[in-house]
Protein backbone atom coordinates (compact mmCIF):
# COMPACT_ATOMS: atom_id res chain seq x y z
CA UNK A 1 0.00 0.00 0.00
CA UNK A 2 1.42 3.35 -0.91
CA UNK A 3 2.23 5.51 2.04
CA UNK A 4 0.16 8.99 2.33
CA UNK A 5 1.87 12.16 2.15
CA UNK A 6 0.08 15.45 2.64
CA UNK A 7 1.12 18.65 2.20
CA UNK A 8 0.53 22.09 3.72
CA UNK A 9 1.20 24.99 1.27
CA UNK A 10 0.27 28.67 2.53
CA UNK A 11 1.34 32.29 0.89
CA UNK A 12 3.40 34.34 3.46
CA UNK A 13 1.51 37.22 2.75
CA UNK A 14 0.40 37.33 6.66
CA UNK A 15 -0.09 35.76 10.04
CA UNK A 16 -1.37 32.19 10.20
CA UNK A 17 -5.15 32.51 9.74
CA UNK A 18 -7.29 30.18 11.89
CA UNK A 19 -8.59 29.04 8.27
CA UNK A 20 -5.64 27.76 6.91
CA UNK A 21 -4.23 26.52 10.58
CA UNK A 22 -7.10 24.00 10.60
CA UNK A 23 -5.94 22.93 6.61
CA UNK A 24 -2.54 22.96 8.16
CA UNK A 25 -4.24 20.59 10.98
CA UNK A 26 -6.54 18.26 8.53
CA UNK A 27 -3.35 17.28 6.26
CA UNK A 28 -1.25 16.50 9.65
CA UNK A 29 -3.58 14.82 11.64
CA UNK A 30 -4.37 12.64 8.51
CA UNK A 31 -0.63 11.71 7.92
CA UNK A 32 -0.30 11.08 11.42
CA UNK A 33 -3.22 8.50 11.69
CA UNK A 34 -1.72 6.70 8.33
CA UNK A 35 2.05 6.51 9.08
CA UNK A 36 2.20 8.48 6.20
CA UNK A 37 4.15 12.30 5.94
CA UNK A 38 3.31 15.82 6.00
CA UNK A 39 5.11 17.78 4.05
CA UNK A 40 5.57 22.04 4.46
CA UNK A 41 5.59 24.57 1.36
CA UNK A 42 6.07 27.94 1.51
CA UNK A 43 4.39 29.56 -1.70
CA UNK A 44 6.60 32.46 -2.32
CA UNK A 45 6.19 33.67 -5.98
CA UNK A 46 3.95 36.30 -5.15
CA UNK A 47 7.49 38.71 -4.20
CA UNK A 48 5.41 41.39 -3.94
CA UNK A 49 3.37 40.13 -1.08
CA UNK A 50 5.45 37.30 0.30
CA UNK A 51 7.50 38.66 3.26
CA UNK A 52 10.02 37.35 5.90
CA UNK A 53 8.18 38.24 8.39
CA UNK A 54 5.44 36.26 7.11
CA UNK A 55 7.49 33.09 6.71
CA UNK A 56 8.76 33.54 10.90
CA UNK A 57 4.95 33.98 11.23
CA UNK A 58 3.74 31.16 10.12
CA UNK A 59 6.74 28.55 11.53
CA UNK A 60 5.78 30.11 14.59
CA UNK A 61 2.36 29.35 14.89
CA UNK A 62 2.79 25.97 13.54
CA UNK A 63 5.71 25.39 16.44
CA UNK A 64 3.33 26.74 19.18
CA UNK A 65 0.27 24.31 17.58
CA UNK A 66 2.75 21.10 17.68
CA UNK A 67 2.36 20.53 13.88
CA UNK A 68 5.22 19.29 12.77
CA UNK A 69 6.49 18.37 8.72
CA UNK A 70 8.37 15.39 7.86
CA UNK A 71 9.61 17.39 4.97
CA UNK A 72 10.06 20.64 3.53
CA UNK A 73 10.10 23.73 4.09
CA UNK A 74 10.20 24.05 -0.12
CA UNK A 75 9.72 27.45 -1.38
CA UNK A 76 8.11 28.36 -4.69
CA UNK A 77 10.92 30.66 -5.46
CA UNK A 78 13.95 28.50 -5.49
CA UNK A 79 12.17 25.74 -7.59
CA UNK A 80 11.71 28.05 -10.63
CA UNK A 81 14.19 25.44 -12.63
CA UNK A 82 11.61 22.62 -12.04
CA UNK A 83 8.69 24.75 -13.52
CA UNK A 84 10.26 25.79 -16.57
CA UNK A 85 10.95 22.18 -17.37
CA UNK A 86 7.38 21.21 -17.17
CA UNK A 87 6.56 24.36 -19.09
CA UNK A 88 8.95 23.60 -21.61
CA UNK A 89 7.46 19.76 -21.50
CA UNK A 90 3.86 20.63 -22.24
CA UNK A 91 4.33 22.97 -24.83
CA UNK A 92 6.59 20.32 -26.81
CA UNK A 93 4.04 17.58 -26.35
CA UNK A 94 1.46 19.79 -27.85
CA UNK A 95 -0.03 21.02 -24.43
CA UNK A 96 0.57 24.17 -24.49
CA UNK A 97 1.60 27.25 -26.31
CA UNK A 98 3.23 30.46 -27.16
CA UNK A 99 0.79 33.80 -26.82
CA UNK A 100 1.44 37.30 -27.49
CA UNK A 101 -2.16 38.58 -27.18
CA UNK A 102 -1.85 41.66 -25.40
CA UNK A 103 -4.42 42.67 -22.60
CA UNK A 104 -6.25 44.90 -24.09
CA UNK A 105 -6.80 42.37 -26.61
CA UNK A 106 -7.78 40.26 -24.29
CA UNK A 107 -9.80 42.55 -22.35
CA UNK A 108 -11.85 42.70 -26.04
CA UNK A 109 -12.06 39.02 -26.11
CA UNK A 110 -14.25 39.37 -23.08
CA UNK A 111 -16.15 41.69 -23.57
CA UNK A 112 -17.13 40.36 -27.03
CA UNK A 113 -17.87 36.66 -24.98
CA UNK A 114 -19.59 38.86 -22.64
CA UNK A 115 -21.82 40.72 -25.31
CA UNK A 116 -23.20 37.56 -26.25
CA UNK A 117 -23.83 35.94 -23.15
CA UNK A 118 -21.13 33.90 -23.08
CA UNK A 119 -18.69 33.31 -20.29
CA UNK A 120 -15.35 35.47 -20.38
CA UNK A 121 -12.71 33.32 -21.92
CA UNK A 122 -9.34 33.57 -24.66
CA UNK A 123 -10.59 32.69 -27.69
CA UNK A 124 -7.58 30.82 -29.10
CA UNK A 125 -6.73 33.43 -31.87
CA UNK A 126 -2.42 31.85 -30.80
CA UNK A 127 -3.64 28.55 -30.61
CA UNK A 128 -2.60 26.71 -33.81
CA UNK A 129 0.29 29.16 -34.51
CA UNK A 130 3.25 27.84 -33.67
CA UNK A 131 4.90 30.72 -31.81
CA UNK A 132 7.85 30.28 -30.44
CA UNK A 133 9.36 31.96 -26.87
CA UNK A 134 9.77 35.60 -27.48
CA UNK A 135 9.53 38.99 -25.04
CA UNK A 136 6.32 39.72 -23.96
CA UNK A 137 4.49 36.47 -24.60
CA UNK A 138 2.70 33.93 -22.30
CA UNK A 139 1.97 30.51 -22.29
CA UNK A 140 -1.07 29.04 -22.12
CA UNK A 141 -2.01 25.53 -21.46
CA UNK A 142 -4.27 24.27 -24.86
CA UNK A 143 -7.57 22.64 -22.48
CA UNK A 144 -9.63 20.45 -24.28
CA UNK A 145 -12.96 22.59 -25.73
CA UNK A 146 -15.26 19.35 -25.54
CA UNK A 147 -16.45 16.58 -22.99
CA UNK A 148 -15.94 17.32 -19.14
CA UNK A 149 -14.04 17.46 -16.30
CA UNK A 150 -14.86 15.33 -13.54
CA UNK A 151 -13.38 16.03 -10.31
CA UNK A 152 -13.83 13.12 -7.08
CA UNK A 153 -13.94 14.69 -4.23
CA UNK A 154 -13.93 12.69 -1.12
CA UNK A 155 -15.61 15.48 1.01
CA UNK A 156 -18.02 16.80 -1.92
CA UNK A 157 -18.60 13.79 -3.91
CA UNK A 158 -18.22 13.85 -7.81
CA UNK A 159 -18.52 17.45 -9.47
CA UNK A 160 -18.55 17.49 -13.00
CA UNK A 161 -17.14 20.30 -15.18
CA UNK A 162 -17.77 21.43 -19.04
CA UNK A 163 -14.75 21.88 -20.71
CA UNK A 164 -16.64 24.00 -22.77
CA UNK A 165 -16.80 26.68 -20.00
CA UNK A 166 -12.82 26.48 -19.44
CA UNK A 167 -10.48 28.48 -21.10
CA UNK A 168 -6.78 28.27 -22.30
CA UNK A 169 -5.56 29.55 -19.27
CA UNK A 170 -2.09 30.95 -18.74
CA UNK A 171 0.32 28.74 -17.12
CA UNK A 172 3.46 31.16 -17.81
CA UNK A 173 3.34 34.77 -17.24
CA UNK A 174 5.36 37.07 -19.75
CA UNK A 175 8.44 37.54 -17.16
CA UNK A 176 8.84 33.55 -16.88
CA UNK A 177 7.35 33.27 -13.93
CA UNK A 178 4.97 30.03 -13.17
CA UNK A 179 1.05 30.82 -12.41
CA UNK A 180 -0.47 29.25 -9.38
CA UNK A 181 -2.29 26.26 -11.39
CA UNK A 182 1.16 24.96 -13.12
CA UNK A 183 3.24 25.47 -9.54
CA UNK A 184 0.65 23.81 -7.47
CA UNK A 185 0.60 20.25 -9.70
CA UNK A 186 4.16 20.26 -10.55
CA UNK A 187 5.18 20.55 -6.82
CA UNK A 188 2.26 18.24 -5.64
CA UNK A 189 3.59 15.40 -8.88
CA UNK A 190 7.66 16.33 -7.84
CA UNK A 191 7.08 16.21 -4.12
CA UNK A 192 4.55 12.82 -4.90
CA UNK A 193 1.95 14.29 -2.74
CA UNK A 194 -0.52 11.95 -2.96
CA UNK A 195 -3.90 13.29 -0.74
CA UNK A 196 -4.88 16.84 -1.22
CA UNK A 197 -6.77 18.50 1.43
CA UNK A 198 -7.63 22.29 1.10
CA UNK A 199 -10.29 24.82 1.77
CA UNK A 200 -13.23 24.31 -0.88
CA UNK A 201 -12.12 27.91 -2.24
CA UNK A 202 -9.91 25.81 -4.69
CA UNK A 203 -13.00 23.89 -6.22
CA UNK A 204 -13.05 26.02 -9.10
CA UNK A 205 -8.92 25.86 -9.86
CA UNK A 206 -8.92 22.11 -9.70
CA UNK A 207 -10.20 21.28 -12.99
CA UNK A 208 -7.52 22.91 -14.64
CA UNK A 209 -5.32 21.09 -12.25
CA UNK A 210 -6.72 18.01 -13.34
CA UNK A 211 -6.07 18.57 -16.76
CA UNK A 212 -2.19 19.24 -16.14
CA UNK A 213 -1.94 16.25 -14.27
CA UNK A 214 -3.67 14.17 -17.43
CA UNK A 215 -1.23 16.39 -19.96
CA UNK A 216 1.68 15.28 -17.73
CA UNK A 217 0.65 11.91 -17.83
CA UNK A 218 0.60 11.60 -13.90
CA UNK A 219 -2.38 9.96 -11.70
CA UNK A 220 -4.06 12.07 -9.89
CA UNK A 221 -4.44 12.55 -5.90
CA UNK A 222 -7.38 11.97 -3.96
CA UNK A 223 -9.00 15.59 -3.13
CA UNK A 224 -10.35 16.35 -0.39
CA UNK A 225 -12.17 19.98 -0.34
CA UNK A 226 -13.53 20.91 3.29
CA UNK A 227 -15.82 23.43 3.76
CA UNK A 228 -14.77 26.76 4.78
CA UNK A 229 -14.74 28.34 8.22
CA UNK A 230 -17.15 31.26 8.89
CA UNK A 231 -18.19 33.50 11.46
CA UNK A 232 -20.87 33.53 13.82
CA UNK A 233 -23.15 35.71 11.13
CA UNK A 234 -22.38 33.00 8.01
CA UNK A 235 -20.11 34.98 6.17
CA UNK A 236 -16.24 34.37 5.68
CA UNK A 237 -14.09 34.80 8.78
CA UNK A 238 -13.23 38.26 9.49
CA UNK A 239 -11.22 40.33 12.11
CA UNK A 240 -14.95 41.50 12.25
CA UNK A 241 -15.35 38.48 14.12
CA UNK A 242 -13.00 38.81 16.50
CA UNK A 243 -9.12 37.56 15.95
CA UNK A 244 -8.30 36.04 13.37
CA UNK A 245 -4.42 34.86 14.12
CA UNK A 246 -3.57 31.89 15.39
CA UNK A 247 -0.93 33.73 17.36
CA UNK A 248 -3.72 36.44 18.43
CA UNK A 249 -5.58 33.05 20.44
CA UNK A 250 -2.10 32.55 21.85
CA UNK A 251 -1.73 35.85 23.28
CA UNK A 252 -5.30 35.41 24.95
CA UNK A 253 -4.44 32.15 27.03
CA UNK A 254 -6.20 29.91 24.62
CA UNK A 255 -3.54 26.22 25.45
CA UNK A 256 -2.50 25.07 21.82
CA UNK A 257 -4.05 21.93 22.44
CA UNK A 258 -7.55 23.30 22.98
CA UNK A 259 -7.21 25.69 19.43
CA UNK A 260 -6.34 22.55 17.37
CA UNK A 261 -9.46 20.42 19.55
CA UNK A 262 -11.15 23.33 18.54
CA UNK A 263 -10.22 23.53 14.81
CA UNK A 264 -10.59 19.82 14.59
CA UNK A 265 -14.22 19.35 15.49
CA UNK A 266 -14.75 22.87 13.08
CA UNK A 267 -16.16 20.04 10.25
CA UNK A 268 -15.11 16.96 11.86
CA UNK A 269 -16.83 14.70 14.03
CA UNK A 270 -16.57 11.36 15.76
CA UNK A 271 -19.60 11.08 17.35
CA UNK A 272 -20.87 13.33 19.84
CA UNK A 273 -17.50 13.69 21.48
CA UNK A 274 -16.44 17.05 21.67
CA UNK A 275 -13.13 16.68 23.85
CA UNK A 276 -10.16 15.20 22.06
CA UNK A 277 -6.52 14.95 23.57
CA UNK A 278 -3.78 15.23 20.51
CA UNK A 279 -3.51 11.77 20.61
CA UNK A 280 -7.39 10.84 20.49
CA UNK A 281 -7.70 13.30 17.16
CA UNK A 282 -4.31 11.18 15.45
CA UNK A 283 -6.02 7.88 16.49
CA UNK A 284 -9.69 8.93 15.33
CA UNK A 285 -8.80 11.07 12.82
CA UNK A 286 -10.56 10.29 8.90
CA UNK A 287 -10.80 12.87 6.78
CA UNK A 288 -14.33 10.69 4.99
CA UNK A 289 -15.77 11.94 8.25
CA UNK A 290 -15.50 15.95 7.14
CA UNK A 291 -18.79 17.40 6.70
CA UNK A 292 -20.23 19.52 3.72
CA UNK A 293 -21.30 22.18 6.01
CA UNK A 294 -19.25 25.08 7.18
CA UNK A 295 -17.24 25.09 10.80
CA UNK A 296 -18.75 28.16 12.29
CA UNK A 297 -16.11 30.07 14.77
CA UNK A 298 -17.88 30.48 17.73
CA UNK A 299 -14.41 31.97 20.37
CA UNK A 300 -17.58 31.49 23.41
CA UNK A 301 -17.34 27.71 22.50
CA UNK A 302 -13.53 27.73 22.36
CA UNK A 303 -13.62 29.14 25.16
CA UNK A 304 -15.61 26.82 26.84
CA UNK A 305 -13.52 24.03 25.23
CA UNK A 306 -10.25 25.84 26.92
CA UNK A 307 -11.46 25.50 30.31
CA UNK A 308 -11.95 22.20 29.56
CA UNK A 309 -7.96 21.87 28.77
CA UNK A 310 -7.26 23.62 31.58
CA UNK A 311 -8.56 21.67 34.03
CA UNK A 312 -7.35 18.13 32.42
CA UNK A 313 -3.82 19.79 32.52
CA UNK A 314 -1.37 18.93 34.74
CA UNK A 315 -0.34 22.14 36.87
CA UNK A 316 3.77 21.04 36.34
CA UNK A 317 2.83 20.99 32.15
CA UNK A 318 0.65 24.18 32.25
CA UNK A 319 3.45 26.01 34.83
CA UNK A 320 5.39 27.18 32.18
CA UNK A 321 2.84 27.82 29.92
CA UNK A 322 1.31 30.36 32.47
CA UNK A 323 5.01 32.06 33.70
CA UNK A 324 5.02 34.22 30.31
CA UNK A 325 1.45 35.41 31.52
CA UNK A 326 2.61 36.36 34.86
CA UNK A 327 5.59 38.38 33.59
CA UNK A 328 3.32 40.18 31.58
CA UNK A 329 2.10 41.50 34.94
CA UNK A 330 5.56 42.20 36.50
CA UNK A 331 5.46 39.02 38.48
CA UNK A 332 8.26 36.70 38.24
CA UNK A 333 7.91 32.56 39.04
CA UNK A 334 11.14 31.42 39.95
CA UNK A 335 10.18 28.05 41.70
CA UNK A 336 7.92 25.44 39.53
CA UNK A 337 7.03 23.63 42.31
CA UNK A 338 5.57 26.55 44.33
CA UNK A 339 4.03 27.59 40.55
CA UNK A 340 2.15 23.92 40.12
CA UNK A 341 0.96 24.25 43.16
CA UNK A 342 -1.01 28.12 42.86
CA UNK A 343 -2.00 26.26 39.52
CA UNK A 344 -3.54 23.60 41.36
CA UNK A 345 -5.96 25.83 43.13
CA UNK A 346 -6.59 27.89 40.07
CA UNK A 347 -7.61 25.42 37.27
CA UNK A 348 -11.04 24.68 38.01
CA UNK A 349 -11.75 28.40 37.93
CA UNK A 350 -9.95 29.65 34.87
CA UNK A 351 -10.84 29.84 31.11
CA UNK A 352 -7.95 31.60 29.98
CA UNK A 353 -4.15 31.82 31.01
CA UNK A 354 -4.57 35.50 31.11
CA UNK A 355 -7.28 34.71 33.83
CA UNK A 356 -5.42 32.20 35.32
CA UNK A 357 -2.79 34.82 35.83
CA UNK A 358 -4.70 37.45 37.07
CA UNK A 359 -6.31 35.11 39.79
CA UNK A 360 -2.35 33.85 41.01
CA UNK A 361 -1.31 37.50 41.36
CA UNK A 362 -1.38 37.44 44.94
CA UNK A 363 0.47 34.74 45.10
CA UNK A 364 3.46 36.23 44.12
CA UNK A 365 2.72 39.65 45.59
CA UNK A 366 5.02 40.83 48.31
CA UNK A 367 3.08 43.21 49.58
CA UNK A 368 -0.73 42.50 49.42
CA UNK A 369 -3.28 46.19 48.23
CA UNK A 370 -6.58 45.57 50.18
CA UNK A 371 -9.49 46.12 47.66
CA UNK A 372 -11.13 49.26 49.42
CA UNK A 373 -14.73 48.37 49.34
CA UNK A 374 -13.56 44.20 50.51
CA UNK A 375 -11.75 45.62 53.16
CA UNK A 376 -15.05 47.69 54.14
CA UNK A 377 -16.79 45.37 54.46
CA UNK A 378 -14.43 42.38 56.10
CA UNK A 379 -11.67 43.99 57.78
CA UNK A 380 -13.85 45.59 61.04
CA UNK A 381 -12.64 45.93 64.20
CA UNK A 382 -15.24 42.75 65.31
CA UNK A 383 -13.05 40.28 63.54
CA UNK A 384 -9.87 41.63 65.16
CA UNK A 385 -9.74 39.53 67.97
CA UNK A 386 -10.61 36.06 65.90
CA UNK A 387 -7.42 37.26 63.87
CA UNK A 388 -5.19 37.49 66.64
CA UNK A 389 -5.92 34.10 68.04
CA UNK A 390 -5.97 32.70 64.45
CA UNK A 391 -2.10 34.07 64.13
CA UNK A 392 -1.20 32.86 67.60
CA UNK A 393 -2.60 29.13 66.18
CA UNK A 394 -1.24 29.49 62.73
CA UNK A 395 2.04 30.24 64.50
CA UNK A 396 2.44 27.22 67.01
CA UNK A 397 1.29 24.62 64.23
CA UNK A 398 4.43 22.54 63.11
CA UNK A 399 2.78 21.39 60.09
CA UNK A 400 0.63 23.34 58.00
CA UNK A 401 -1.94 20.89 56.56
CA UNK A 402 -5.27 21.42 55.29
CA UNK A 403 -6.22 19.18 58.56
CA UNK A 404 -3.96 20.85 60.86
CA UNK A 405 -5.76 24.59 59.73
CA UNK A 406 -9.01 23.34 59.69
CA UNK A 407 -8.62 22.44 63.22
CA UNK A 408 -7.22 25.45 64.22
CA UNK A 409 -9.94 27.31 62.56
CA UNK A 410 -12.73 25.74 64.45
CA UNK A 411 -10.71 26.39 67.61
CA UNK A 412 -11.33 30.31 66.91
CA UNK A 413 -14.41 29.61 65.94
CA UNK A 414 -15.45 28.20 69.44
CA UNK A 415 -13.43 30.78 71.22
CA UNK A 416 -15.04 33.59 69.69
CA UNK A 417 -18.38 31.80 68.89
CA UNK A 418 -18.22 33.15 64.79
CA UNK A 419 -19.17 30.66 62.20
CA UNK A 420 -16.23 29.56 59.23
CA UNK A 421 -17.98 32.85 57.12
CA UNK A 422 -17.71 35.45 59.45
CA UNK A 423 -13.67 34.33 59.62
CA UNK A 424 -12.95 32.97 56.56
CA UNK A 425 -13.78 36.10 54.17
CA UNK A 426 -11.65 38.69 56.82
CA UNK A 427 -9.32 36.04 56.11
CA UNK A 428 -9.24 35.90 52.28
CA UNK A 429 -9.30 39.71 52.32
CA UNK A 430 -5.62 39.67 54.36
CA UNK A 431 -4.53 36.95 51.95
CA UNK A 432 -5.23 38.23 48.64
CA UNK A 433 -6.50 41.25 49.07
CA UNK A 434 -10.38 40.47 47.60
CA UNK A 435 -13.17 38.53 48.39
CA UNK A 436 -13.13 36.25 45.32
CA UNK A 437 -10.44 33.81 45.59
CA UNK A 438 -10.02 29.65 45.52
CA UNK A 439 -10.61 28.18 48.79
CA UNK A 440 -9.61 29.63 52.07
CA UNK A 441 -7.44 26.46 53.39
CA UNK A 442 -5.99 25.85 49.73
CA UNK A 443 -4.54 29.14 49.44
CA UNK A 444 -3.20 29.15 53.07
CA UNK A 445 -1.12 25.90 52.61
CA UNK A 446 0.41 27.16 49.18
CA UNK A 447 1.03 30.56 50.54
CA UNK A 448 2.94 29.10 53.35
CA UNK A 449 3.30 29.69 57.28
CA UNK A 450 5.44 32.93 57.15
CA UNK A 451 3.74 34.14 54.25
CA UNK A 452 0.36 33.94 55.88
CA UNK A 453 1.04 35.14 59.19
CA UNK A 454 2.79 38.03 57.71
CA UNK A 455 -0.09 38.92 55.96
CA UNK A 456 -2.82 38.57 59.02
CA UNK A 457 -0.45 40.65 60.90
CA UNK A 458 -0.85 43.63 58.23
CA UNK A 459 -4.73 43.09 57.83
CA UNK A 460 -4.45 43.33 61.63
CA UNK A 461 -2.92 46.40 61.74
CA UNK A 462 -5.07 47.96 59.15
CA UNK A 463 -8.12 47.25 61.32
CA UNK A 464 -5.99 49.01 64.06
CA UNK A 465 -5.61 51.83 62.30
CA UNK A 466 -8.88 52.11 60.91
CA UNK A 467 -10.39 52.15 64.36
CA UNK A 468 -7.94 54.59 65.50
Amino acid sequence: MTSIRTRFAPSPSGYLHVGGARTALFNWLYARHSGGSFILRIEDTDKARSTEESIRAIFEALDWLGIDWDEGPFYQSRRMEIYREHIERLVRSGHAYYCTCSPEKIQQMRERAMATGAKPRYDGTCREKGLGPQPGAVVRFKAPYTGTTVLEDVVKGNIVFQNSELDDFVICRSDGTPTYNLAVVVDDLTMEINTVIRGDDHVMNTPKQIQLYKALQAPLPVFAHVPMVLGNDRSRLSKRHGATSVTAYREMGILADALINYLARLGWSHGDQEFFTRQELIAKFDIKAVGKSAGIFDPVKLQALNADHIKACEPSQLAPQLVPFLARLGLEARDDQYLAKVISTLNTRSKTLVEMAEGARFYFLEEITFDEKAAGKFLKPAVAPALESLIQKLEQLEEFSEKALESAFIQVMEETGLKLGKIAQPVRVALTGTSVSPGIFEIIEVLGKSRVIRRLKKALEFIRSRSG
